[in-house]
């Protein structure tokens, strides 16, 4: 959507929306092109071992097609009650996963990108709160499924990857017995076609439901941080996986709307290294790389020698410093562009180093389409610049959420209405410096940033909580030099049990086999007596202020060696 300009003004005076009153994710990304260009290659699949598999956007649209009737044989449809039916994408990247997405939101159904390393507590939360009717994953996933189901009444159908496992049928002789002719849903742009959920502080993890037009909302951000994407011989990948916002909407859909090949390959453990390879050997020129990657890959001596040298380096969820940056230009041969959103209102500011030379500490302007202004939370007025205050979003915009699901007093908390009209208030504080550019503050929760992942401490503690040795117990996050931040744990423990090294491993264990790896306390502390208000609530910030004198002692004994 954006036209290049010599600068940010020009930019901005000559940007128009072009949202249509009819528009469909899966038609957009994937049929569209497949009438226009058949045997252009749409996904590049490398697998583990090293070999990869060129997919055509022709070959997406015949097997999209056939898993949509696949599903539909099964039940699955677009009207069933308020909603239409939900389906679960379980799996890594690969290219049965943008399948699911592109079958599912041409069906007018709803998808749920789902984390694979997700243990069951996250997965029975997500799958229950939404309703979903089906899942599609691999025999890891149904192996998790499995033990599931009793507390999963509405999921009839689901399919694996890998072939028969039980509970699933095989997922390719489910679709070879389908016509590759289907009609897509005449959706319109405001109808739900995604279900992501996303952490906070309070209760379970909230499900923000987003319209067809959330992609052509993200559009713009992704062009500008990517300095004016698309041009000849892009090619696109990121170690995100892409059951999360920046991997499914920051890269493989825009990527597939412009027709750009998407390079499918996420490492179960990062490793700077084959991350390098991967983008020599693929000739990568776009990558979205999480701060947590870079700090990574900066680690490895002579990077500069895998010869990589990327067009557009894209990176969000942690401000990045000078050294950063000036290294990202040395060993990827391309200026990162740092950006910023959320899960329910994404890539709303961005810098762009095809405008201006990044700034260590800044996050980026405004993207166009986008009023991003720093409000004083209480009445919703607009802040002068560098006065600091609440980083908000004027709706209504078409990359902002529809609403959390089952959770209208959650939504109604999102927003606020001002002056202006009404802003979705982003959790996040900052401001605005006197040449339009934002730097980000911090936080006004406790939602933990740790590798680019947003973590809501409640879930964390809930689990901490049904440890048999814990009593109480408080998250928060510490401080970490790679990762931004770590999850700290501090638990009191009941009457007779007795802190030892053994334990602290036995409950960050618990909670990493019944959440995600990424939620796990890496960090578990014993307190004799939990900080706490009158009302009984626990005073995070008092745990937070332990977690900052640890790293501190530490960071103190390692410049005295």
């Amino acid at each position: 959507m954006l036209e290049k300009q010599e600068d940010y003004s020009s930019l901005c005076e000559n940007f128009v929306w072009d949202i249509p009153e009819r528009y469909n994710i899966g038609v957009d990304i994937c049929d569209r092109w497949a009438e226009a260009a058949p045997d252009r290659i749409a996904i590049i699949d490398v697998s583990e071992d090293g070999t990869s598999q060129d997919v055509t956007f022709g070959a997406l649209k015949a097997r999209s097609n056939q898993l949509a009737n696949a599903l539909r044989t099964r039940g699955v449809g677009p009207n069933a009650g308020d909603y239409a039916d939900r389906v679960g994408v379980l799996l890594p990247q690969r290219v049965e996963t943008a399948l699911a997405h592109i079958a599912v939101t041409k069906m007018g159904c709803i998808s749920i990108p789902l984390f694979t390393l997700f243990g069951r507590d996250a997965l029975v939360h997500r799958l229950r709160d939404s309703g979903a009717k089906a899942v599609i994953t691999d025999k890891a996933g149904c192996e998790k499924l499995q033990d599931l189901l009793p507390e999963l009444p509405d999921l009839t159908c689901i399919l694996s990857v890998d072939g028969d496992a039980a509970p699933a049928e095989d997922f390719v002789a489910a679709c070879d017995a389908e016509s590759e002719a289907f009609i897509p849903a005449d959706t319109k742009a405001r109808d739900p076609a995604l279900l992501i959920y996303t952490s906070g502080t309070t209760g379970n993890p909230k499900g923000a439901l987003h319209a067809h037009r959330v992609l052509l909302g993200h559009l713009p951000g992704v062009e500008m941080s990517h300095n004016f994407l698309p041009e000849n011989g892009d090619r696109f990948w990121t170690p995100a996986d892409w059951a999360w916002i920046g991997g499914l909407l920051d890269v493989l859909m825009p990527s597939l709307h412009h027709g750009i090949p998407v390079v499918a390959r996420r490492f179960e453990k990062f490793s700077a290294e084959a991350a390098f390879a991967l983008m020599r050997d693929h000739g990568v020129q776009n990558a979205f790389l999480p701060p947590t990657a870079l700090k990574l890959m900066r680690q490895l001596p002579r990077a500069e020698d895998f010869g990589v040298s990327l067009r557009s380096v894209g990176s969000g969820g942690e401000t990045l410093g000078a050294e950063l940056i000036d290294w990202c230009g040395r060993a990827l041969g391309a200026e990162v562009n740092e950006f910023y959103g959320q899960t329910e209102c994404n890539m709303i500011v961005s810098s762009c180093s095809a405008l201006s030379p990044p700034e260590p500490g800044i996050m980026g302007f405004a993207v166009p389409g986008h009023r991003v202004e720093i409000i004083e939370e209480d009445t919703g007025a607009v802040l002068p610049d560098g006065t600091e205050g609440a980083i908000a979003v004027l709706s209504p915009d078409p990359v902002m959420f529809l609403q959390y699901w089952n959770a209208p007093a959650a939504t109604a908390e999102k927003f606020v209405e001002g002056p202006d009209g009404k802003w979705l208030l982003t959790g996040d504080r900052g401001l605005r410096t006197p040449s339009g550019a934002f730097k980000f503050i911090g936080r006004d929760d406790d939602v933990i940033g740790s590798s680019g992942y947003r973590i809501g401490p409640s879930e964390i503690e809930d689990c901490l909580i049904r440890h048999p040795a814990v009593q109480l117990a408080g998250a928060v996050g510490k401080p970490d030099p790679v990762r931004g931040a770590v999850v700290a744990a501090y638990v009191t423990l009941v009457d007779g049990v007795a802190p030892s090294e053994a334990l602290e491993a036995e409950i960050a264990a618990f909670v990493k086999t019944r959440l995600a790896a990424h939620e796990y306390p890496r960090v578990v502390r014993f307190v004799d007596e939990m900080p706490m208000t009158t009302t009984g609530k626990i005073i995070r910030g008092a745990l937070r202020k332990l977690a900052e004198a640890e790293y501190a002692r530490e960071r103190s004994v390692d410049t005295t060696r």
